[in-house]
């Protein structure tokens, strides 16, 4: 799921209304910047996102409902892939403990459940104790609290650190839409509603609706 790190130097320019994607003369609406030195992929079916989010962000808590709205738009159109990261002194293991949900098809339960944890029930995240009883709520069990504990999936986020530098990521959340177009709420005013309607006129360009 993680791609390699590119040596590039980032320089950013912002395209608002209609700008002609170069890669196919695709013409997209919306607010974004295209990453350079990273391709654009579509096929004219799908659209892959990637979500750079962070367990600690409260954008990114807010963001959650908007992701239902994006998907319900375009039915069976998007492959949606969420990287957790962490920023300054947050912890690696919410991060993890996600991944190790994922590969049980448990992801998106875990994704709630500790956004819950920690912004509604005002748990710490970062406490294995916190991670492994949201795991046991989920059905997780024992094997997810020795994959936490013995760090199996620590080296995932550290490539997610990678990633942040391949697409000069420096807030959250932040989407990557088919390969390079990269779209946030610093873009958009810090709105996450307007990263939600913003992301939609996107992708209606992309699918020419």
């Amino acid at each position: 799921m993680f791609i390699k790190k590119l040596l590039v130097v980032f320089t950013l320019l912002v395209m608002t209304s209609f700008s002609a994607h170069a890669d196919n003369n695709v013409v997209i609406k919306g607010t974004y910047t295209k990453v350079p030195g990273v391709q654009f992929n579509f096929d004219g079916n799908q659209v892959e996102i990637i979500e750079f989010f962070s367990f600690y962000c409260g954008h990114c808590f807010e963001f959650e409902k908007s992701i239902p709205v994006i998907k319900g738009n375009f039915p069976k159109k998007i492959k949606w892939i969420q990287v957790p990261i962490y920023w300054g002194e947050g912890s690696p293991k919410p991060g993890e403990a996600y991944l190790i949900a994922e590969d049980s098809g448990k992801g998106e339960e875990m994704k709630k459940a500790i956004f819950t944890a920690l912004f509604v029930d005002g748990k710490d995240i970062g406490k294995l104790e916190v991670l492994e009883e949201l795991g046991v709520k989920a059905g997780l069990g024992f094997d997810f609290s020795h994959k936490l504990r013995t760090g199996q999936k620590a080296g995932e986020v550290g490539k997610a650190i990678l990633m942040t530098k391949t697409y000069g990521i420096d807030e959250t959340p932040t989407l990557i839409i088919a390969g390079n177009i990269k779209t946030g709420p610093d873009m958009l005013e810090h709105s996450t509603n307007s990263l939600r309607d913003n992301t939609i006129t996107i992708l209606k360009s992309l699918f020419n609706k």
